[in-house]
């Protein structure tokens, strides 16, 4: 029924169509004539060449928070043209009182969430849906980002521009050049999607030029119009690389190699809104380790792509909106009530999946091919991935099609095909079809309607019962009300095998419904939100509960960043096989938790503190029963910034868990440290450990950016571990990798 509801809608959008018009959130978009200079400008961050006093002026901001639309407390000053070959912006911010400027980070490519910021969207094809997001902070550090979801931004993208920032006794300056071989763009468009933005951090203060119920993305952004004749060059970007690593494996049958490993990257624009990629040799050991996880419940967990080759375009790629729905902190919108993993559950394409074993270790591709970008109305992307054989593991060939057409401005149509098994040696395919709305305009709030429908067909399973499909709605307000539901059903021969798979043979339901109030100027609170929210799951087999939660959340925002939450949850859960809850890592001991139902009240109570201090911090508190025992949760994490140049935080999480089969406690502690030298050279320090596994990790990256696309990686990678439990810890593995890559671009 669903199935032949889904496959209708389908057809009946794609009949259709509409022109985009010039709105944002049923009012006339924001707009600006965008002049054609062709100066030599120097990006510096002084705004002393002549060609700016030509720009184009902006000088119409609006505060989003926090008053929506009153004016800012600071004045903003943007200039922007552009040349034939990339889109310039120069921006002053002034302030009053120059102390209040906060720049606490200078390392290269780190999250800007404690500074202050300046913030450039474009959306080339000014469909409302995708785009890119730059930042710089008053110290001239980059950060950038894929819209995906319209909403989210997935900060693991590396793109290529340029940026410098100066202060001086009026605020800070920033000055901006963005290539356009870093972008993809209808030629035949004269008019884009922008927007500017930027965020006091004192004040947690955040305007705007053009948003719409508080909201910042492509949905909202301005119109630039009068783009003609850019150009990209040849389009055509090599990027060779060489690592030299070390590796060392201690204890029985120990060993040392040495590894010298070209690797080739070659990225060419076809057309300026169609990128093709080349990956031979790919080598990611100067990649970010993940944060350590350990797992109390029966599901999977999941871990993020960090991998530089699957995330660019990684937006064409997202498929039903599968992993969305999650607490947004900045925004206060989204759901406490399902996990991540229960949320990514029946992803059809996940590649972390691809390069890496059952257990987490490595596996070398050979090579891969990349075609992305957009055809006319088509959104396209393909992937061919040639993995090499490991152990048992055959060498496999991994493809992922997947494909979007855009229906007048608010509606996608979509289809994912899937071919090839990373992590095993029987064949598997997965097909399947999406369909997405988004209204901003309605009844002055943001509404949105997704449905997906997905089908796999595994060597061994059967033909049947391998399908899984769902619906979200939302209501993505981050003011007054906001609401979720979503419904997914995963049916037991349901593998796919490039994919991500939480539990099968299952439906659940995810939903809430919830209040955001702003308060009047000069209160202690920004906005308090009031939110309930709720999660079930049942097993296909027999209609019978798997697991469910129903919670009240109270969310509070301070006007100085901080945040205060409470929680208050039930939980039910019912297993018809005991769980193995806790087992040591020496085997000396298990805890079981015996089949059957168990429903338990657990509350929960937290702060933040915002990073524009010096010193800022995390402190959460979880108590309650839990299954036939209780739960006691502490954690914790602070941070230090005594100036710009050092960064050290302390973070530790305790689960005191009391069973009548047996007491244990989890601990988890990590220790991360970073020193820049500069704004292009950094030393980061990375130390986790757990007593659940005994492990204890040691990541030191020393990474070198003389510009954007060149870089130079040192990265250690220690691990050791204390099976005994003596508190004596023996080395298990030892990695010293030294890689350098260069952009040479055409």
């Amino acid at each position: 029924m669903l199935r032949a509801a889904l496959f209708a809608s389908c057809a009946m959008v794609a009949l259709h169509t509409h022109a985009q018009a010039p709105i944002v959130g049923g009012a006339p978009a924001t707009m600006l004539e965008l002049p054609r200079l062709e100066g030599d400008i120097i990006i510096n961050g002084r705004l002393d060449e002549a060609d700016w006093t030509s720009a184009g002026l902006l000088e119409d901001f609006h505060q989003v928070f926090p008053q929506d639309h009153a004016p800012p407390t600071q004045a903003t000053q943007i200039r922007v043209f552009y040349s034939d070959t990339a889109l310039y912006v120069g921006a002053r911010m002034f302030e009053t009182d120059t102390s209040t400027i906060t720049d606490r980070v200078l390392r290269q490519g780190q999250s800007l969430d404690s500074d202050d910021v300046f913030a450039v969207i474009i959306d080339p094809y000014l469909d409302r849906r995708n785009g890119y997001r730059f930042e710089v902070n008053p110290n001239g550090v980059r950060w950038e980002g894929l819209f995906q979801n319209i909403i989210e931004v997935e900060g693991n993208w590396d793109g290529i521009w340029e940026a410098r920032a100066q202060r001086d006794d009026q605020g800070w300056t920033a000055e901006i050049r963005i290539p356009f071989q870093s972008l993809s763009f209808n030629p035949g468009s004269a008019t884009w999607g922008l927007n500017f933005s930027r965020i006091r951090r004192q004040s947690n203060e955040i305007i705007a030029w053009s948003s719409f119920n508080r909201e910042i993305n492509p949905s909202t952004s301005g119109i630039a119009t009068g783009l003609a004749g850019m150009r990209q060059g040849v389009g055509l970007d090599i990027v060779p690389s060489m690592t030299l690593r070390r590796n060392r494996k201690f204890g029985p049958g120990g060993f040392a190699e040495n590894h010298y490993e070209p690797q080739l990257d070659v990225f060419y624009k076809i057309t300026p809104q169609l990128n093709a990629s080349l990956t031979l040799n790919t080598d990611f050991s100067a990649t970010e380790v993940d944060d350590r996880q350990v797992n109390l419940t029966r599901f999977n967990l999941f871990f993020p792509e960090k991998r530089d080759f699957f995330l660019r375009d990684v937006d064409i790629f997202e498929f039903g909106q599968i992993g969305s729905g999650g607490f947004n902190s900045t925004s206060g919108t989204g759901s406490s009530a399902a996990s991540n993993p229960a949320r990514q559950n029946a992803r059809p394409f996940f590649s972390r999946r691809i390069g890496l074993g059952p257990t987490g270790a490595p596996i070398d591709i050979v090579g891969g091919v990349k075609l992305s970008g957009r055809i006319g109305d088509w959104n396209v992307g393909s992937l061919l991935i040639n993995q090499d054989e490991f152990g048992a593991l055959d060498s496999q060939n991994i493809f992922v099609g997947r494909t979007v057409l855009n229906v007048g401005s608010r509606t996608q149509v979509g289809a994912i095909v899937t071919d090839g098994n990373p992590q095993g040696n029987f064949d598997n395919t997965l097909v399947g079809t999406d369909i997405r709305y988004r209204n901003t305009a309605f009844y002055g709030n943001t509404v949105e309607f997704s449905g997906f429908y997905e089908q796999t067909d595994t060597e061994g399973l059967p033909d049947s019962d391998n399908a899984a499909y769902g619906v979200n709605f939302f209501l993505p307000n981050a003011q007054g009300w906001q609401a979720l539901y979503q419904y997914k059903r995963t049916e037991e021969n349901f593998f796919p095998a490039a994919g991500y798979v939480n539990v099968t043979d299952i439906e659940d339901h995810h939903a809430n419904l919830g209040y955001r109030f702003f308060m009047a100027p000069g209160q202690l609170f920004r906005s308090v939100a009031v939110v309930a929210e709720g999660y079930r799951a049942q097993n296909l087999f027999d209609g019978s509960l798997n697991n469910e939660n129903i919670g009240l959340r109270v969310t509070s925002f301070t006007n100085t960043n901080d945040n205060y939450f409470s929680r208050l949850v039930y939980f039910k859960e019912a297993f018809r096989q005991p769980f193995t809850i806790y087992r040591a890592s020496d085997g000396s001991r298990t805890i079981t938790i015996p089949a059957g139902e168990y429903a338990w009240y657990e509350g929960f109570v937290g702060m933040s503190w915002g990073g524009q201090r010096r010193v800022s911090g995390r402190l959460q508190l979880w108590n309650g029963d839990y299954y036939d025992g209780s739960h006691l949760q502490k954690t914790g994490d602070v941070t230090w910034r005594p100036n710009r140049n050092f960064a050290i935080n302390l973070s530790y999480t305790e689960n005191a868990i009391k069973l009548p089969g047996g007491n244990f406690t989890v601990r988890q502690f990590g220790l991360n440290s970073q020193y820049a030298f500069s704004s292009t050279l950094s030393w980061s320090n990375l130390v986790q450990y757990d007593n659940v596994s005994e492990n204890l990790g040691i990541n030191s990256r020393l990474h070198w950016i003389p510009r954007a696309g060149q870089q130079a990686f040192l990265v250690l990678n220690w691990g050791l571990v204390d099976t005994d439990k003596d508190n004596q810890f023996n080395s298990t593995t030892g990695d010293l990798s030294l890689r350098f890559n260069y952009t040479f671009r055409f």
